[in-house]
């Protein structure tokens, strides 16, 4: 008897005989209580790594040092996905892993995964600027009301009408009714902001220093700390939030000056990030998916894995392009840079690191999880819950004003949870 022949004598029942026959396969989310664990781990990395990059940008790191290294990061954690995840299991004609779709001739899907990461990363970086000029709470309340809008009905359709229309489409009036609100939130706490700094003499905000501030009838102020004065820093005091004081103090501080620019800068670039942003789900739901039929027969799905993977890749080769020019040509007063000065600038490069690494594994539990609900669905379900998680964050940072927290209370009233029918 040889060896090969002793596995014979070991008693197997046929069910574990089928499997061990058909080896382990690619880990796919297939059951609902996998992509709700998904769709909420999610809704921790996506909510919480908008509020870093713009903690970085208050404190005068410059947007294009912080966003470079998001984007490696951000490519990073698909790397790591397609490498774990996509590469489980044997791969079969049904179910290729990450490697074997590499080779295979499925180039339009590959263009419309690559079509969605270009997208996103115009929009993200769009956002980036937009928080300076409307604040987070706004920026993400309006552009993820304008991805719902536009993307969920997209994706709806593309789903082959798989969620209950009747529930679906009211609740996308309602994000739109958001859209307008959002404008209006910004808009009174644009008007707020310069009747302050109005209110507030010339001859006083060029006199402010830190070691005078005091209880006035514009602000109240603490003293937070006190150093050496023989190095040449004597007491420093913090304005409180929301005064004229805070927002002089802010605006040196912070990296993209807006004193003096229209309001109407920060709606546009919300509503171009918004309009961004209702757009790489239905790409992605193509390069999964294949609703056009443009795969040539026998030629497998992409999976979400190898979709990611293109995606990501496209990212981050439009974030560099782009980053790597706002160095030496910066827009919408961002100050100037250099390639020197980034790689020597390490002041917050943790966080900016840490956020990409949030955004790329949040974007890709969101996909594993669209894949069980339909992009529709979870795209509708998340955005709400990322503006709550992220009007958490900035309230406890004390950086939110009391319509903004208005507008996210409308917003979570008015969700509704599509259903498959």
């Amino acid at each position: 008897m040889d060896f090969w022949s002793i596995p014979n004598l070991i008693p197997v029942s046929p069910e574990i005989e089928k499997v061990l026959s058909r080896g382990l396969k690619m880990y796919v989310v297939e059951s609902k209580g996998g992509a709700i664990v998904c769709m909420l781990l999610s809704l921790f990395f996506l909510g919480t790594w908008p509020a870093l990059l713009t903690l970085l940008e208050r404190r005068g790191r410059f947007p294009q040092h912080t966003y470079l290294d998001y984007t490696f990061t951000n490519l990073l954690a698909a790397v790591i996905i397609a490498f774990t995840f996509g590469q489980i299991g044997t791969s079969s004609v049904e179910n290729p892993n990450f490697l074997s779709q590499i080779s295979q001739d499925n180039w339009t899907s590959v263009l419309f995964a690559m079509a969605g990461g270009v997208v996103l990363s115009i929009g993200n970086l769009t956002t980036q600027y937009a928080w300076a000029f409307v604040g987070l709470s706004v920026t993400e309340v309006v552009s993820s009301s304008i991805t719902v809008v536009i993307g969920t009905t997209m994706n709806y359709y593309l789903d082959d009408k798989i969620n209950k229309a009747e529930i679906l489409f009211p609740g996308v009036g309602c994000f739109l009714i958001a859209v307008c609100l959002g404008s209006a939130v910004h808009a009174s706490n644009a008007a707020d902001n310069k009747a302050k700094l109005d209110s507030y003499s010339n001859d006083s905000k060029h006199s402010i220093r830190a070691n005078s501030i005091t209880d006035s009838k514009q602000a109240c102020t603490k003293r937070v700390g006190v150093n050496d004065a023989e190095k040449g820093v004597a007491y420093t005091e913090k304005a409180k939030f929301g005064t004229a004081l805070f927002l002089i103090d802010l605006e040196k501080r912070r990296a993209i000056k807006i004193f003096g620019k229209s309001t109407f800068i920060g709606l546009a670039l919300t509503f171009f990030a918004g309009s961004c942003f209702s757009l790489f789900s239905p790409a992605f739901n193509l390069a999964t998916n294949d609703q056009w039929r443009t795969l040539k027969d026998g030629v497998s799905h992409l999976s979400v894995y190898t979709a990611f993977f293109y995606f990501s890749v496209s990212c981050f080769v439009v974030a560099m392009i782009l980053n790597l020019s706002f160095l030496y040509r910066p827009v919408l007063n961002a100050p100037k840079s250099s390639l020197k000065a980034y790689l020597n600038d390490w002041n917050g490069r943790g966080w900016a690191l840490l956020a990409g690494l949030l955004c790329g594994f949040g974007n890709g539990l969101q996909f594993m999880g669209g894949q069980v609900f339909g992009y529709a669905v979870v795209r509708s379900f998340e955005l709400v819950e990322l503006c709550i998680w992220i009007e958490v964050l900035v309230t406890i940072t004390q950086q939110s004003t009391m319509s903004e927290l208005v507008l996210v209370g409308y917003y979570e009233s008015s969700v509704s949870i599509p259903k498959r029918n």
